[in-house]
């Protein structure tokens, strides 16, 4: 067994279940003595800012609902507890290729796919590019409820954290404007 056999595969999962099945499938590799075979298991995510009610809240999201990422070498043991042993998890992204058995026989099987090196090196590098760099803002929708503008809706441009600031790009008089405003002036849409 070398670090070379091992390639990353894509587990499926329940919605909303993902952190749940990977913590659950950690748990099965140890108590079955597999550790040597898997390099890691990984949901991806991403942290991203949200305003609400007038405050910034910080909150993760998945890039891939439902599915759970792993670097092993598949042995039939490994198989084994991810299609039978883990709750909310329903076994491997998998493509239909035909085997030969017994010389001449030829039979399909469903067969786990593991990724290619770009998109390994495309996946992790987003991954580590998230984890070091400053979080992403979600643009929202809000309406203006305070001040000469009150009544107005836009949308928010940049938020200024150290003066307790929004920059809100609105529609006036058919021309975009962008107005600075306190977090207490907006209302989320």
């Amino acid at each position: 067994m070398s670090e070379n056999s091992k390639k990353w595969y894509v587990l499926r999962t329940a919605g909303g279940k993902e952190k749940k099945a990977k913590e659950y499938l950690e748990k099965e590799i140890e108590r079955f003595g597999l550790k040597d075979f898997v390099n890691q298991v990984l949901v991806p995510t991403e942290k991203v800012y949200q305003i609400r009610n007038g405050k910034r809240v910080c909150t993760e999201r998945l890039f891939f609902p439902g599915y759970v990422l792993i670097e092993a070498e598949l042995v039939p043991e490994l198989q084994y507890i991810i299609r039978n042993e883990v709750p909310h998890m329903s076994g491997f992204l998998t493509e239909k290729r035909e085997v030969k058995k017994d010389g001449t026989k030829v039979q399909e099987e469903r067969l786990p796919i593991p990724l290619r090196d770009d998109e390994v090196r495309r996946l992790l590098g987003e991954q580590d590019e998230k984890a070091g760099s400053e979080a992403e803002t979600v643009v929202d929708a809000v309406k203006i409820t305070d001040g000469p503008f009150s009544g107005f809706d836009g949308t928010v441009e940049e938020i200024v954290e150290d003066r307790s600031k929004l920059k809100v790009m609105v529609m006036i008089f058919g021309r975009k404007t962008l107005l600075e405003l306190n977090f207490t002036q907006v209302t989320k849409e």
